[in-house]
Protein backbone atom coordinates (compact mmCIF):
# COMPACT_ATOMS: atom_id res chain seq x y z
CA UNK A 1 0.00 0.00 0.00
CA UNK A 2 1.11 3.52 -0.62
CA UNK A 3 2.05 5.49 2.46
CA UNK A 4 -0.02 7.86 4.46
CA UNK A 5 2.10 10.96 4.65
CA UNK A 6 1.47 14.63 5.22
CA UNK A 7 1.54 16.61 2.04
CA UNK A 8 3.50 19.57 3.37
CA UNK A 9 7.01 18.36 2.65
CA UNK A 10 9.88 19.49 4.83
CA UNK A 11 12.83 19.93 2.54
CA UNK A 12 15.93 21.99 2.99
CA UNK A 13 17.02 24.67 0.65
CA UNK A 14 20.52 24.38 -0.76
CA UNK A 15 23.47 26.02 0.91
CA UNK A 16 26.11 27.72 -1.17
CA UNK A 17 29.39 28.81 0.34
CA UNK A 18 31.05 31.92 -0.97
CA UNK A 19 34.21 31.14 0.92
CA UNK A 20 36.42 28.13 1.33
CA UNK A 21 36.38 26.49 4.74
CA UNK A 22 36.81 22.77 4.51
CA UNK A 23 34.70 21.88 7.55
CA UNK A 24 31.82 24.12 6.46
CA UNK A 25 31.96 22.70 2.94
CA UNK A 26 31.80 19.13 4.24
CA UNK A 27 28.88 20.00 6.50
CA UNK A 28 27.03 21.85 3.74
CA UNK A 29 27.48 18.84 1.43
CA UNK A 30 26.05 16.50 4.07
CA UNK A 31 23.06 18.82 4.56
CA UNK A 32 22.38 19.20 0.85
CA UNK A 33 22.63 15.41 0.37
CA UNK A 34 20.39 14.73 3.39
CA UNK A 35 23.13 12.51 4.81
CA UNK A 36 22.33 12.88 8.50
CA UNK A 37 24.76 10.13 9.55
CA UNK A 38 27.64 11.94 7.85
CA UNK A 39 26.50 15.23 9.39
CA UNK A 40 26.44 13.66 12.85
CA UNK A 41 29.92 12.21 12.36
CA UNK A 42 31.33 15.47 10.99
CA UNK A 43 29.91 17.46 13.89
CA UNK A 44 31.60 15.13 16.36
CA UNK A 45 34.98 14.88 14.60
CA UNK A 46 35.66 18.21 12.88
CA UNK A 47 37.61 20.75 14.99
CA UNK A 48 34.99 22.97 16.56
CA UNK A 49 36.92 26.17 15.76
CA UNK A 50 36.93 25.23 12.06
CA UNK A 51 33.11 25.35 11.85
CA UNK A 52 31.38 28.71 11.44
CA UNK A 53 28.79 29.68 14.05
CA UNK A 54 25.92 29.24 11.60
CA UNK A 55 26.85 25.72 10.53
CA UNK A 56 27.67 24.68 14.07
CA UNK A 57 24.20 25.70 15.28
CA UNK A 58 22.32 24.46 12.23
CA UNK A 59 24.09 21.10 12.42
CA UNK A 60 22.65 20.59 15.90
CA UNK A 61 19.20 21.58 14.64
CA UNK A 62 19.20 19.01 11.85
CA UNK A 63 20.94 16.24 13.77
CA UNK A 64 18.39 16.59 16.54
CA UNK A 65 15.41 16.68 14.19
CA UNK A 66 16.41 13.86 11.83
CA UNK A 67 17.97 11.55 14.44
CA UNK A 68 15.19 12.02 17.00
CA UNK A 69 17.10 14.08 19.56
CA UNK A 70 14.68 16.88 20.44
CA UNK A 71 16.74 17.68 23.53
CA UNK A 72 19.49 18.69 21.08
CA UNK A 73 17.40 20.35 18.36
CA UNK A 74 15.04 22.46 20.49
CA UNK A 75 17.75 24.60 22.19
CA UNK A 76 19.62 24.70 18.87
CA UNK A 77 16.60 26.04 16.97
CA UNK A 78 16.09 28.65 19.68
CA UNK A 79 19.72 29.74 19.29
CA UNK A 80 19.43 29.68 15.50
CA UNK A 81 16.48 32.08 15.44
CA UNK A 82 17.99 34.33 18.11
CA UNK A 83 21.44 34.66 16.56
CA UNK A 84 21.42 33.49 12.92
CA UNK A 85 18.06 34.48 11.41
CA UNK A 86 19.74 36.85 8.94
CA UNK A 87 21.59 33.84 7.46
CA UNK A 88 18.38 31.95 6.70
CA UNK A 89 16.68 32.49 3.37
CA UNK A 90 12.89 32.34 3.18
CA UNK A 91 12.74 28.61 2.45
CA UNK A 92 15.14 27.59 5.20
CA UNK A 93 13.43 29.93 7.68
CA UNK A 94 10.05 28.33 7.06
CA UNK A 95 11.39 24.78 7.00
CA UNK A 96 13.39 25.35 10.17
CA UNK A 97 10.25 26.67 11.86
CA UNK A 98 8.32 23.58 10.74
CA UNK A 99 10.98 21.26 12.13
CA UNK A 100 11.18 23.26 15.36
CA UNK A 101 7.42 23.03 15.82
CA UNK A 102 7.51 19.30 15.09
CA UNK A 103 10.15 18.70 17.76
CA UNK A 104 8.25 20.80 20.31
CA UNK A 105 5.14 18.75 19.59
CA UNK A 106 7.07 15.49 20.01
CA UNK A 107 7.94 16.41 23.59
CA UNK A 108 4.33 17.43 24.25
CA UNK A 109 4.71 21.23 24.11
CA UNK A 110 2.07 21.80 21.43
CA UNK A 111 1.21 25.25 22.77
CA UNK A 112 4.76 26.47 22.16
CA UNK A 113 4.79 24.78 18.74
CA UNK A 114 1.63 26.61 17.66
CA UNK A 115 2.85 29.97 19.02
CA UNK A 116 6.26 29.77 17.37
CA UNK A 117 4.96 28.60 13.99
CA UNK A 118 2.21 31.21 14.00
CA UNK A 119 4.77 33.93 14.70
CA UNK A 120 6.91 32.76 11.78
CA UNK A 121 3.93 32.62 9.43
CA UNK A 122 2.84 36.14 10.39
CA UNK A 123 6.32 37.50 9.68
CA UNK A 124 6.65 36.00 6.17
CA UNK A 125 3.03 35.61 5.05
CA UNK A 126 3.30 38.27 2.34
CA UNK A 127 6.12 36.31 0.68
CA UNK A 128 4.27 32.97 0.51
CA UNK A 129 1.75 31.56 -1.93
CA UNK A 130 -1.74 30.66 -0.75
CA UNK A 131 -1.14 26.89 -0.88
CA UNK A 132 1.86 27.13 1.44
CA UNK A 133 -0.03 29.42 3.83
CA UNK A 134 -2.94 26.98 4.04
CA UNK A 135 -0.56 24.06 4.66
CA UNK A 136 1.30 25.82 7.47
CA UNK A 137 -1.95 27.03 9.02
CA UNK A 138 -3.18 23.43 9.17
CA UNK A 139 -0.23 22.51 11.34
CA UNK A 140 -0.77 25.55 13.56
CA UNK A 141 -4.41 24.57 14.03
CA UNK A 142 -3.39 20.99 14.88
CA UNK A 143 -0.86 22.08 17.48
CA UNK A 144 -3.38 24.50 19.01
CA UNK A 145 -6.00 21.75 19.17
CA UNK A 146 -3.55 19.24 20.68
CA UNK A 147 -2.42 21.77 23.30
CA UNK A 148 -5.74 21.19 25.11
CA UNK A 149 -4.83 17.52 25.64
CA UNK A 150 -1.92 15.46 26.95
CA UNK A 151 -1.15 13.15 24.02
CA UNK A 152 0.42 9.73 24.48
CA UNK A 153 0.37 9.33 28.24
CA UNK A 154 1.24 5.63 28.66
CA UNK A 155 0.29 3.37 31.55
CA UNK A 156 1.89 -0.06 31.89
CA UNK A 157 -0.07 -2.79 33.65
CA UNK A 158 3.13 -4.84 34.09
CA UNK A 159 6.89 -4.31 34.21
CA UNK A 160 6.92 -4.44 30.42
CA UNK A 161 4.27 -3.95 27.79
CA UNK A 162 3.22 -6.82 25.55
CA UNK A 163 1.10 -6.43 22.41
CA UNK A 164 0.10 -9.72 20.76
CA UNK A 165 -0.40 -9.64 17.01
CA UNK A 166 -1.33 -11.90 14.14
CA UNK A 167 -0.16 -12.02 10.55
CA UNK A 168 -3.24 -11.76 8.34
CA UNK A 169 -3.63 -12.20 4.57
CA UNK A 170 -4.62 -9.20 2.47
CA UNK A 171 -5.38 -8.67 -1.20
CA UNK A 172 -5.76 -11.31 -3.91
CA UNK A 173 -4.85 -14.78 -2.66
CA UNK A 174 -2.32 -15.34 -5.47
CA UNK A 175 -0.07 -12.56 -4.11
CA UNK A 176 0.31 -14.12 -0.64
CA UNK A 177 0.40 -10.61 0.84
CA UNK A 178 0.23 -10.13 4.63
CA UNK A 179 -0.10 -7.44 7.29
CA UNK A 180 0.32 -7.13 11.08
CA UNK A 181 -2.96 -6.79 12.97
CA UNK A 182 -2.75 -6.03 16.69
CA UNK A 183 -4.75 -8.30 19.01
CA UNK A 184 -6.31 -7.31 22.35
CA UNK A 185 -6.79 -3.78 21.04
CA UNK A 186 -9.52 -1.37 22.12
CA UNK A 187 -10.43 2.22 21.35
CA UNK A 188 -12.46 3.91 24.07
CA UNK A 189 -13.33 0.49 25.48
CA UNK A 190 -14.57 -1.02 22.20
CA UNK A 191 -12.58 -3.78 20.51
CA UNK A 192 -10.76 -2.55 17.40
CA UNK A 193 -8.95 -4.15 14.45
CA UNK A 194 -5.72 -2.14 14.17
CA UNK A 195 -3.01 -2.47 11.51
CA UNK A 196 0.55 -1.82 12.71
CA UNK A 197 2.36 0.03 9.94
CA UNK A 198 5.89 1.24 10.64
CA UNK A 199 5.80 3.12 7.32
CA UNK A 200 2.86 5.30 8.37
CA UNK A 201 3.98 8.65 9.76
CA UNK A 202 0.59 9.39 11.32
CA UNK A 203 -2.28 7.45 12.88
CA UNK A 204 -5.21 6.96 10.51
CA UNK A 205 -8.87 6.08 11.04
CA UNK A 206 -11.81 6.02 8.64
CA UNK A 207 -14.69 8.44 9.10
CA UNK A 208 -17.20 5.69 9.92
CA UNK A 209 -14.96 4.16 12.58
CA UNK A 210 -14.15 7.54 14.11
CA UNK A 211 -17.88 7.83 14.78
CA UNK A 212 -18.19 4.23 15.98
CA UNK A 213 -15.38 4.66 18.53
CA UNK A 214 -16.54 8.12 19.64
CA UNK A 215 -13.38 9.99 18.77
CA UNK A 216 -13.42 13.66 19.76
CA UNK A 217 -13.28 15.86 16.64
CA UNK A 218 -10.84 18.74 16.83
CA UNK A 219 -11.03 22.12 15.16
CA UNK A 220 -8.24 21.20 12.80
CA UNK A 221 -8.26 19.83 9.28
CA UNK A 222 -5.62 17.81 7.53
CA UNK A 223 -4.45 16.91 4.07
CA UNK A 224 -3.00 13.45 3.69
CA UNK A 225 -1.28 12.08 0.63
CA UNK A 226 -0.88 8.58 -0.77
CA UNK A 227 -1.35 7.91 -4.44
CA UNK A 228 -3.75 10.84 -4.40
CA UNK A 229 -4.77 13.50 -1.91
CA UNK A 230 -7.47 13.28 0.74
CA UNK A 231 -8.73 16.02 3.01
CA UNK A 232 -9.78 15.07 6.48
CA UNK A 233 -10.04 16.14 10.08
CA UNK A 234 -8.09 15.64 13.25
CA UNK A 235 -9.55 13.77 16.21
CA UNK A 236 -8.59 12.37 19.61
CA UNK A 237 -9.14 8.88 20.99
CA UNK A 238 -9.33 9.36 24.75
CA UNK A 239 -8.06 5.84 25.34
CA UNK A 240 -6.20 3.33 23.19
CA UNK A 241 -5.61 -0.04 24.86
CA UNK A 242 -3.13 -2.28 23.06
CA UNK A 243 -2.15 -5.47 24.81
CA UNK A 244 -1.55 -4.64 28.46
CA UNK A 245 -0.84 -0.94 27.92
CA UNK A 246 -3.22 2.01 28.05
CA UNK A 247 -2.40 5.13 26.04
CA UNK A 248 -4.53 8.25 26.46
CA UNK A 249 -5.27 11.20 24.17
CA UNK A 250 -4.11 9.54 20.97
CA UNK A 251 -4.41 11.75 17.85
CA UNK A 252 -5.75 10.32 14.58
CA UNK A 253 -6.26 11.69 11.09
CA UNK A 254 -9.85 11.00 10.07
CA UNK A 255 -10.07 10.46 6.33
CA UNK A 256 -12.07 8.68 3.69
CA UNK A 257 -10.20 5.37 3.26
CA UNK A 258 -10.64 4.68 -0.43
CA UNK A 259 -8.59 4.22 -3.57
CA UNK A 260 -11.49 5.15 -5.87
CA UNK A 261 -10.82 1.82 -7.60
CA UNK A 262 -13.48 -0.88 -7.28
CA UNK A 263 -11.07 -3.84 -7.32
CA UNK A 264 -8.55 -2.32 -4.90
CA UNK A 265 -11.28 -1.14 -2.52
CA UNK A 266 -12.26 -4.77 -1.89
CA UNK A 267 -9.11 -5.02 0.22
CA UNK A 268 -8.72 -1.52 1.67
CA UNK A 269 -10.62 -2.24 4.91
CA UNK A 270 -7.42 -3.52 6.49
CA UNK A 271 -6.23 0.09 6.63
CA UNK A 272 -9.35 1.48 8.32
CA UNK A 273 -7.31 1.93 11.51
CA UNK A 274 -3.54 2.35 11.33
CA UNK A 275 -0.91 3.17 13.94
CA UNK A 276 2.74 3.60 13.06
CA UNK A 277 5.93 5.55 13.65
CA UNK A 278 4.31 8.38 15.63
CA UNK A 279 3.25 5.85 18.26
CA UNK A 280 6.63 4.09 18.06
CA UNK A 281 8.38 7.35 19.00
CA UNK A 282 6.32 7.55 22.17
CA UNK A 283 6.87 3.89 23.08
CA UNK A 284 10.65 4.61 22.95
CA UNK A 285 11.82 1.01 22.63
CA UNK A 286 9.98 -1.88 20.99
CA UNK A 287 10.85 -5.32 19.72
CA UNK A 288 8.76 -7.12 17.11
CA UNK A 289 9.01 -10.84 17.78
CA UNK A 290 7.91 -12.68 14.65
CA UNK A 291 8.40 -16.09 16.25
CA UNK A 292 6.04 -15.54 19.18
CA UNK A 293 3.85 -12.93 17.44
CA UNK A 294 4.20 -10.20 20.02
CA UNK A 295 5.62 -6.71 20.41
CA UNK A 296 7.37 -5.99 23.71
CA UNK A 297 8.02 -2.58 25.23
CA UNK A 298 10.02 -2.01 28.44
CA UNK A 299 8.29 0.26 30.95
CA UNK A 300 11.54 2.16 31.49
CA UNK A 301 13.02 3.60 28.31
CA UNK A 302 16.74 3.19 27.63
CA UNK A 303 19.01 6.17 28.16
CA UNK A 304 20.75 7.61 25.15
CA UNK A 305 24.29 6.32 24.71
CA UNK A 306 27.12 7.33 22.40
CA UNK A 307 26.38 4.55 19.93
CA UNK A 308 26.08 5.76 16.34
CA UNK A 309 22.52 5.59 14.95
CA UNK A 310 21.59 3.55 11.90
CA UNK A 311 18.07 5.05 11.58
CA UNK A 312 16.97 8.52 10.54
CA UNK A 313 13.90 10.40 9.38
CA UNK A 314 13.43 11.27 5.74
CA UNK A 315 12.20 14.71 4.66
CA UNK A 316 8.67 13.30 4.70
CA UNK A 317 9.25 11.68 8.12
CA UNK A 318 9.60 8.11 6.90
CA UNK A 319 11.51 5.88 9.31
CA UNK A 320 14.66 4.89 7.42
CA UNK A 321 17.46 2.47 8.24
CA UNK A 322 20.86 1.76 6.75
CA UNK A 323 21.01 -1.50 4.85
CA UNK A 324 22.73 -3.38 2.03
CA UNK A 325 21.07 -5.08 -0.95
CA UNK A 326 23.22 -7.15 -3.30
CA UNK A 327 26.28 -5.24 -2.11
CA UNK A 328 24.59 -1.85 -2.65
CA UNK A 329 24.59 0.33 0.49
CA UNK A 330 21.34 2.26 0.79
CA UNK A 331 18.65 3.71 3.00
CA UNK A 332 15.58 1.56 3.46
CA UNK A 333 12.07 2.54 4.45
CA UNK A 334 11.10 0.00 7.12
CA UNK A 335 7.51 -0.65 6.18
CA UNK A 336 5.31 -3.29 7.80
CA UNK A 337 2.43 -1.71 5.88
CA UNK A 338 3.95 -2.97 2.62
CA UNK A 339 2.38 -6.42 2.40
CA UNK A 340 5.00 -7.75 -0.04
CA UNK A 341 8.75 -8.42 0.20
CA UNK A 342 9.33 -4.84 -0.93
CA UNK A 343 10.67 -2.83 -3.83
CA UNK A 344 13.87 -1.20 -5.09
CA UNK A 345 13.87 2.08 -6.99
CA UNK A 346 15.32 3.19 -10.30
CA UNK A 347 18.70 4.04 -8.77
CA UNK A 348 19.18 0.35 -7.96
CA UNK A 349 18.13 -0.51 -11.50
CA UNK A 350 20.67 1.88 -13.01
CA UNK A 351 23.47 0.54 -10.78
CA UNK A 352 22.65 -3.08 -11.65
CA UNK A 353 21.14 -2.65 -15.11
CA UNK A 354 23.10 -5.31 -16.99
CA UNK A 355 22.35 -8.07 -14.49
CA UNK A 356 18.66 -7.14 -14.10
CA UNK A 357 17.87 -6.88 -17.82
CA UNK A 358 19.54 -10.24 -18.56
CA UNK A 359 18.41 -12.28 -15.55
CA UNK A 360 15.07 -10.84 -14.41
CA UNK A 361 11.49 -10.88 -15.67
CA UNK A 362 9.80 -7.68 -16.83
CA UNK A 363 6.39 -7.15 -15.23
CA UNK A 364 3.99 -4.54 -13.89
CA UNK A 365 2.98 -3.87 -10.32
CA UNK A 366 -0.06 -2.09 -8.94
CA UNK A 367 0.22 0.08 -5.83
CA UNK A 368 -2.99 1.11 -4.08
CA UNK A 369 -3.42 3.83 -1.50
CA UNK A 370 -5.39 6.86 -0.50
CA UNK A 371 -7.02 8.38 -3.51
CA UNK A 372 -6.02 6.00 -6.23
CA UNK A 373 -4.11 3.16 -7.82
CA UNK A 374 -0.73 3.52 -9.52
CA UNK A 375 0.55 0.96 -12.04
CA UNK A 376 4.32 0.80 -12.52
CA UNK A 377 6.60 -1.14 -14.83
CA UNK A 378 9.11 -3.27 -12.96
CA UNK A 379 11.47 -6.21 -12.98
CA UNK A 380 11.16 -9.10 -10.54
CA UNK A 381 14.51 -10.04 -9.07
CA UNK A 382 14.95 -13.36 -7.24
CA UNK A 383 17.00 -14.41 -4.20
CA UNK A 384 18.15 -10.99 -3.02
CA UNK A 385 20.98 -10.75 -0.48
CA UNK A 386 19.85 -8.40 2.26
CA UNK A 387 21.76 -7.00 5.22
CA UNK A 388 19.78 -5.21 7.94
CA UNK A 389 20.76 -4.58 11.56
CA UNK A 390 24.13 -6.38 11.06
CA UNK A 391 22.49 -9.64 9.99
CA UNK A 392 22.32 -11.09 6.48
CA UNK A 393 19.78 -13.31 4.78
CA UNK A 394 18.29 -14.06 1.37
CA UNK A 395 14.95 -12.56 0.30
CA UNK A 396 13.03 -14.69 -2.22
CA UNK A 397 11.91 -11.79 -4.40
CA UNK A 398 11.66 -8.03 -4.76
CA UNK A 399 10.46 -5.79 -7.54
CA UNK A 400 12.74 -3.22 -9.14
CA UNK A 401 10.81 -0.13 -10.20
CA UNK A 402 11.70 1.68 -13.40
CA UNK A 403 10.21 5.04 -12.49
CA UNK A 404 12.39 7.65 -10.82
CA UNK A 405 9.75 8.71 -8.34
CA UNK A 406 6.14 8.29 -7.31
CA UNK A 407 3.66 11.13 -7.33
CA UNK A 408 6.36 13.60 -8.36
CA UNK A 409 8.25 13.11 -5.11
CA UNK A 410 11.81 11.79 -5.17
CA UNK A 411 12.19 9.56 -2.17
CA UNK A 412 15.43 9.66 -0.16
CA UNK A 413 15.39 5.89 0.26
CA UNK A 414 16.21 3.34 -2.44
CA UNK A 415 14.40 0.37 -0.93
CA UNK A 416 10.93 0.02 0.55
CA UNK A 417 11.41 -3.03 2.75
CA UNK A 418 8.12 -4.85 3.15
CA UNK A 419 6.70 -7.05 5.88
CA UNK A 420 7.44 -10.39 4.18
CA UNK A 421 11.16 -9.51 4.15
CA UNK A 422 11.10 -8.30 7.76
CA UNK A 423 9.40 -11.55 8.84
CA UNK A 424 12.47 -13.49 7.69
CA UNK A 425 14.18 -12.17 10.82
CA UNK A 426 13.28 -13.65 14.20
CA UNK A 427 13.13 -10.27 15.93
CA UNK A 428 13.55 -6.63 15.02
CA UNK A 429 14.22 -4.10 17.76
CA UNK A 430 13.61 -0.38 17.32
CA UNK A 431 15.53 1.62 19.92
CA UNK A 432 13.89 4.97 19.24
CA UNK A 433 16.11 6.73 21.81
CA UNK A 434 19.43 5.91 20.16
CA UNK A 435 17.70 5.52 16.79
CA UNK A 436 19.25 2.10 16.31
CA UNK A 437 17.60 -0.86 14.58
CA UNK A 438 18.88 -4.35 15.38
CA UNK A 439 17.79 -7.73 14.04
CA UNK A 440 17.98 -11.34 15.14
CA UNK A 441 18.03 -14.31 12.82
CA UNK A 442 15.55 -17.15 13.07
CA UNK A 443 16.89 -20.27 14.75
CA UNK A 444 17.46 -23.02 12.21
Amino acid sequence: MKKFILTLWICLGSFSLGYSQSSDEKIADAMNNSDWFALDSLYQTEPRDSISDFFEIYSRCLIGNRLNRPDVSIPAFTELFNTQSENLDLGNLLNSSMMFAMDLSRIGDNKAAAKMLSSTLDSIRTHLDSTTIVGVQQFINQYEALSKYNPYKITFENSAGTIPFEIVPVGPEKNNSVLIHLRDSYINGVEADITFDTGAGVNIISKSLALKYNLIPLEASSTVGGVGIQNGNYAIAKELKIGDMIITDVPFYVINITTNNEEADKYIDCFNIVVGSELMLQLKDLTIDFVNHKITIPSVAPKRSQVFPNMCFSSSMNLLSKGIVQGNKMLMNIDTGDASYGSLDKRFFENNKEYITTHCKLDTIRGAGIGGVHISECYRIQNIELELGNNQLSVPEMVVLLEKNTGGILYSYQCNLGLKSLMLFGKIRFNMVNFVLTTSLLSR
